[in-house]
């Protein structure tokens, strides 16, 4: 029978093994050496409290009744016990919670024997299900109190009310409160003398400034939770949001307009940061006054700006540029003209998975941080590791309600509550964020999860199926498609209007989307979108290339209704005007009142590189600078001058020539979800290894010390010599022998063999058992002992 944790595990077969495993993947990370490693790992703080993290609320108001019901002198209790303690609760779901319990290793133990891991009472409150200290525990006159149990009640219900809110508050739990001196001259006064309360206090602590403490006793404080039981309200089962059923279909549309309004919002981000770049401020970060100025460009609010601008950078569509001038700022990148070339649900997509994984919380943008500083967008005050589990937990408890569920935002902080109450403690602004963001990038249609979104949920990445994570597509490819069904097929069409206005009737193609942005200007935004021909718009097209003729034969070809005669004067005569004044740059200039004398440097082929070009009789100019023009003319023979931009002559000394700075030298100073195939090798690793660690500990004291152990008494380690010797004797006598040997990984181990042959450098033996031949290399063995 199993007397120890280790024992325990050891005991367990392989699938319940691999069960412990899954539940508790951090216990193989690393892979331990061998089961007792395991035991001490999973009896560790950070473990089991990683552990309770992921249990919900009634399984661990269960684990506060195995706390409660402990033995004073074994420190064990009972499933009949804890059944007991948790009454008005069936007792099939009590032994459920103790089975996850059991399951899990914070439970352990036979059910009349269980003891809870050590570590629990550590990582958890030292008052379980809120109740205090027994009363013989904190003093003695309170015990005598709580034997008399009509004593007892007869105080409590002659307390009076101000004393009698005390008890019910300090009842409800924590059974701890401050004792301030205006609350000691009336109830807590009364409380204190009774011996209801109990003054405590907190050895080696600094004195509080709220005062002392008192705390309920156990005994009181299940007294007055007769009404409820023991351990409070219990709640066995989640409790169900309510909220209106929404259409499957209708949630599907509404995420779908959604979705591109997202795209185009994100678009439209970019394209303002595109026209007019954002500084990079100094701390890090989007300026408030930046953030402004594209919300309105987009037309969202200032927290979709922030949203919308903390994905893109996520997303790897925005990013930093330095400007020339020491200054960052923030530009969109090579990716934006691609994704801007892309289908609107693989847009969208690209989106969505970045602010799934971005370890950002845009809701804390425009709040203060502890110094009283607003947190900007893109600041690294708005780093939140924890950021990506606390959306895939709020979009997954959505997505459990089934399809067509939306219930409000507080129904759900309370079912996250329910599912895991150490883990949504201070998480509630992080899950509000998510489905804020969920609501308003389209993931959710009137407060249900969209089909499309279910389907980008339930990708986790590679699986045992492609271990290398190579996949033949992209793993969203079927959310990609379902939305792509919901959306308006994209149109290659317009209608232009005689008032000069060009209706698009769908969500334009990305060749047509490109040609509208230089054509026209944006008016209203939404399945149909609206744009409007300026003089400006066309004056932008010929700038970028188009001739009158190209626009003219683009409008008869994108157009299906008649392209008025309005148009097509605005089109000539914006094209007549065109180009009638002219400007360049120049990196530098050359004058001189001798019209022979730069003719003459125009004409020599020695200065051809410089590209000189004449623009009036005494003025040349060059695209080169300044310093290369001159430096050219010097050496040709030439004695030019330099000026500055008031035409008086800069006066230069050579600049003394200085190695390049270094820096000295300085000295460096020395020196995951497992499945199928990957669990049973980790099941098989540990068996080994646990093998291999008792075979080592029943090996003798020579053969232990020849493996670098300190052994107490030894004086010296058996040699090598000796050891052939002891196994050529072996040979002969055919008895068995303790060999110890370094293996291929340079790890020490011992094993019980019957030597068959020993020739050629090798030792040939059979194991302990018989069932296998073993060939060990002689220079790898390092002592031998036949078997006592």
């Amino acid at each position: 029978m199993a007397t120890t944790f280790a024992d325990q595990l050891r005991s367990l077969p392989d699938e319940a093994l691999g069960a412990l495993i899954q539940l508790r993947p951090d216990l193989v990370v690393p892979v331990p050496a061998d089961i007792s490693a395991l035991a001490v790992r999973a009896q560790s703080r950070n473990s089991v409290a990683r552990c309770l993290d992921g249990l919900d609320e009634f399984t661990l108001t269960v684990l506060d009744a195995a706390r409660l019901t402990r033995s004073a002198d074994t420190a064990l209790t009972s499933v009949e016990v804890i059944i007991e303690l948790a009454g008005g609760v069936p007792a099939d779901d009590v032994r459920l919670a103790i089975e996850r319990l059991r399951t899990r290793f914070l439970l352990h133990g036979p059910e009349d024997g269980l003891q809870v891991v050590g570590a629990v009472d550590e990582v958890t409150s030292p008052y379980p299900a809120g109740l205090g200290r027994p009363a013989d525990f904190l003093d003695p006159q309170a015990a005598a109190l709580c034997a008399d149990r009509a004593k007892l009640r007869r105080t409590v219900l002659a307390a009076p009310p101000g004393a009698r809110a005390v008890l019910d508050r300090l009842a409800a739990g924590p059974p701890i409160g401050a004792l301030t001196r205006d609350a000691v001259a009336e109830p807590v006064r009364w409380l204190v003398d009774q011996h209801v309360l109990v003054p405590v206090s907190e050895a080696g602590r600094m004195p509080r400034p709220d005062g002392e403490l008192v705390e309920l006793p156990r005994e009181i404080g299940m007294l007055l939770r007769r009404e409820t039981g023991p351990l409070g309200v219990l709640r066995p089962a989640a409790p169900v949001p309510g909220g209106p059923a929404r259409n499957p279909q209708a949630a599907d549309s509404a995420g779908a307009g959604q979705t591109m309004e997202a795209v185009r919002a994100a678009e439209a981000v970019l394209e303002s940061l595109a026209t007019e770049p954002a500084p990079v401020l100094r701390a890090g970060g989007l300026g408030v006054r930046d953030l402004k100025r594209v919300a309105k460009a987009a037309g969202v609010d200032e927290a979709g700006a922030a949203l919308l601008v903390e994905i893109t950078y996520a997303a790897g569509l925005l990013g930093e540029s330095e400007n020339g001038q020491n200054q960052d700022n923030f530009l969109p990148t090579g990716a934006y003209d691609l994704w801007r070339a892309t289908g609107i649900a693989h847009r969208w997509a690209a989106l969505a998975r970045a602010w799934l994984a971005m370890t950002r919380q845009p809701g804390l943008v425009g709040r203060r941080d502890e110094r009283d500083r607003p947190i900007n967008a893109l600041a690294p005050d708005a780093e939140r590791a924890g950021a990506p589990q606390a959306r895939r937990e709020a979009l997954t408890a959505l997505a459990e309600l089934g399809p067509g569920a939306a219930p409000t935002t507080d129904d759900l902080l309370e079912l996250l509550a329910w599912q895991a109450p150490r883990r949504a403690r201070g998480r509630e602004p992080a899950h509000r964020d998510a489905y804020a963001g969920a609501a308003m990038l389209g993931i959710t249609g009137l407060g249900a999860l969209t089909s499309y979104a279910r389907l980008l949920l339930t990708d986790t990445g590679p699986d045992d199926g492609d271990p290398l994570g190579v996949h033949p597509e992209d793993a969203h490819t079927d959310a990609v498609r379902a939305l792509d069904h919901l959306l308006p097929a994209p149109v290659d069409h317009i209608l232009v209007q005689a008032d000069l206005t060009v209706i698009v009737p769908g969500p334009p193609e990305p060749d047509l989307a490109t040609e509208l942005d230089v054509l026209a200007d944006p008016e209203s935004a939404g399945a149909a979108s609206v744009f409007r021909v300026t003089p400006a718009s066309v004056r932008r097209a010929l700038d970028v290339g188009y001739q009158a003729a190209d626009l003219h034969a683009l409008f008869r070809r994108r157009s299906r209704t008649p392209v008025p005669q309005t148009l097509t004067y605005l089109i000539d005569d914006a094209a007549r005007r065109h180009g009638g004044l002219r400007s360049g740059s120049a990196g530098s200039y050359l004058r001189s009142d001798d019209e022979a004398l730069l003719a003459e440097v125009v004409a020599d082929r020695r200065l051809s590189t410089l590209d000189l070009r004449r623009i009036a009789p005494t003025v040349l100019v060059s695209p080169r600078p300044t310093a290369r023009l001159l430096g050219a003319l010097r050496e040709n023979g030439y004695a030019p001058v330099a000026e500055d931009a008031g035409g008086t002559t800069v006066l230069t000394r050579p600049k003394a020539r200085r190695a390049p700075s270094r820096s000295p030298r300085v000295a460096e100073p020395s020196g995951p979800v497992l499945t199928g195939p990957r669990l049973a090798g980790v099941v098989e690793q540990l068996r080994r290894g646990d093998i291999a660690t008792r075979a080592a500990r029943r090996a003798p004291v020579t053969v232990r010390a020849a493996h670098g152990q300190a052994i107490p008494g030894l004086t010296a380690v058996q040699q090598h010599t000796q050891a052939m010797a002891v196994l050529q004797q072996a040979v002969r006598d055919k008895a068995r022998v303790w060999v110890g040997y370094v293996d291929s990984h340079g790890a020490t181990l011992s094993r019980l063999v019957r030597p068959v042959s020993l020739s050629a450098g090798y030792l040939r033996a059979e194991d302990e058992r018989g069932e296998s031949l073993h060939t060990f290399a002689l220079h790898r063995i390092t002592a031998a002992v036949t078997e006592e």
